[in-house]
């Protein structure tokens, strides 16, 4: 992990911006309770949006809910392996990911709309949080981006809370966000 953020520039103490990216309706289809690597589908547009946005000079940082862990549908290691298959079929490595396996009911600090999972980043990654943007194709993952001071982009046919950008997909999203760049 430590080479992707070294490829982002700055160095230790530099405060950089990045984009919080959501994972299952955002970067991958949504089947719902994503258990097997062989399940990734990449949405169209995605590994060139993200490409953009690199060469841009942010940080690319997955933030996922992942209740099925929670819930007991499948385990940690299921997560890591589906995880890995993403980065793999994206063709690189995000420079930070964080997720919730909590159940919903639990009331945790970093189940999206909470913000722990993108403070936590921020705060591993020396990440300027005014200067960033989240990008995600549910109320909770805009919301949770506001909570820590992000900007943000709801992807898909959705209406925004009021202040929230509005994309189509994240190649959409990624104009907004290089259009607007720190």
């Amino acid at each position: 992990m430590d080479e992707a953020v070294d490829s982002a520039g700055g160095g230790p103490g530099t405060r950089r911006w990045a984009v919080f990216l959501d994972r299952d309706g955002t970067l991958i289809e949504d089947p719902g309770y994503l258990s097997r690597p062989e399940g990734v589908r990449v949405l169209p547009g995605v590994p060139a949006a993200l490409r953009r946005l690199r060469a841009a000079g942010c940080l690319l940082v997955l933030v996922s809910n992942q209740s099925g862990i929670g819930r007991g549908y499948y385990a940690e290691e299921d997560y890591a392996r589906v995880h890995a298959a993403t980065e793999a079929a994206l063709g690189f490595r995000f420079d930070g990911e964080r997720h919730c396996p909590h159940h919903p009911d639990s009331k945790c600090s970093c189940r999206k709309p909470a913000p722990g999972m993108l403070l936590s980043a921020a705060r591993k990654l020396s990440i300027d949080l005014r200067r960033s943007f989240v990008v995600g194709d549910r109320e909770s993952d805009v919301l949770a981006g506001r909570a820590a001071g992000c900007r943000a982009v709801l992807i898909g046919p959705g209406p925004a809370p009021e202040g929230v950008l509005t994309a189509p997909d994240l190649a959409g999203a990624a104009d907004l966000i290089l259009a607007e760049m720190p």
